[in-house]
């Protein structure tokens, strides 16, 4: 399979049911607009926690095409209820900021690590033959021992986000093996585009770039030197779709990344210059930051991409030229 072929592939997708927690998120809207586009029947489960990333706008225009349930992933019987005849779970729902999660582990644990036990407890309770995507993070890995990363490398995470989400990964890996629930693990690195929280950087420090940039406000650079690779959101959603719909994927852990490296002082550069002006300054990690920092990463996706044909179509320069027209025209609905 190659990614020419992913549209044909994606047709299987038409009148079957999907349901997504965390769907009113960055990544879950964009992969819900894909999916409605196919036909999809999609039922959508979000929290709206203002710290989470949710938002109604996000599915502007398709509201009367999904069907929403305002629920947190932590009520197991809410779960147990809409898991129910469910063809496909992309399991996207989360805390992702990792401080967050330094000053909150319990409540992190909770959303990261409990809900996913019982998502999954719902899943061999009501609908054992339901294909599961897990949305995980590069995170897991800590600082590398080498570049790129691929899914061989040690798992050392720096945070308590990255424990809870190791952990979360597990538990989808363990349901697949002994109950046979088709699920599987992909490892998300710096996914960045339309409908990104940038109101601050629980989600993304290219979010809380994108805002200031856009405010005509100076950004700052922590570090600069540390490289990174970046997904553009529909690229992750092609992935999505890809892993959900090949049995080869099943008991699996693989990683996603971006179309080229960089670092992040570039990365700056590059913004300023897609956006046609900006300014930045550098400035050392603040203590909380460094603590966590995992210095270089960027990822060996070669697993996925032999799997499944997946690779990333959309250069960085575009990415950011998308978001930002896309940001332009709708920022009051995101600040």
């Amino acid at each position: 399979m190659i990614m020419e072929n992913s549209n044909k592939t994606f047709e299987l997708f038409r009148n079957k049911k999907v349901i997504i927690t965390g769907g009113l998120g960055f990544i879950g809207s964009n992969l819900t607009k894909k999916l409605v586009e196919l036909g999809a029947k999609v039922t959508l489960v979000d929290s709206l926690i203002p710290e989470y990333g949710g938002s109604m706008f996000n599915i502007h225009g398709l509201e009367d095409k999904v069907w929403l349930n305002i629920s947190d992933v932590r009520d197991h019987y809410s779960m147990e209820y809409l898991i129910q005849g469910q063809d496909y779970l992309f399991n996207l729902a989360g805390q992702t900021s990792h401080i967050d999660s330094m000053k909150n582990p319990k409540t992190d644990l909770d959303i990261n690590c409990t809900s996913q036990l019982s998502i999954l407890e719902a899943c061999r309770n009501q609908n054992s033959s339901i294909k599961v995507v897990f949305a995980s993070t590069r995170q897991i890995y800590g600082k590398p021992d080498y570049l790129p990363v691929n899914e061989d490398h040690p798992l050392r995470p720096v945070d308590v986000n990255g424990i809870n989400k190791m952990a979360g990964e597990w538990y989808h890996i363990l349901y697949n093996n002994v109950y046979g629930i088709g699920t599987c693990v992909l490892r998300l690195t710096n996914t960045y585009g339309p409908r990104m929280r940038i109101k601050d950087a629980r989600q993304t420090f290219v979010g809380i770039w994108i805002k200031l940039i856009l405010q005509n406000k100076p950004f700052e650079v922590w570090g600069g030197c540390q490289l990174r690779d970046f997904t553009y959101i529909n690229d992750c959603v092609d992935a999505l779709l890809l892993a959900a719909c090949n049995d080869e994927t099943n008991g699996q852990v693989f990683n996603l990344g971006g179309a080229c490296v960089v670092s992040l002082k570039d990365l700056a550069d590059l913004l300023v210059d897609v956006n046609g002006g900006g300014s930045y300054s550098i400035h050392e990690f603040p203590a909380e930051r460094k603590k966590i920092d995992i210095g270089d990463y960027y990822s060996d996706f070669s697993k996925f991409e032999k799997a499944v044909g997946w690779r990333p179509q959309i250069d960085l320069r575009e990415g950011l030229t998308r978001t930002l027209e896309f940001f332009k025209t709708n920022i009051a609905e995101y600040i």
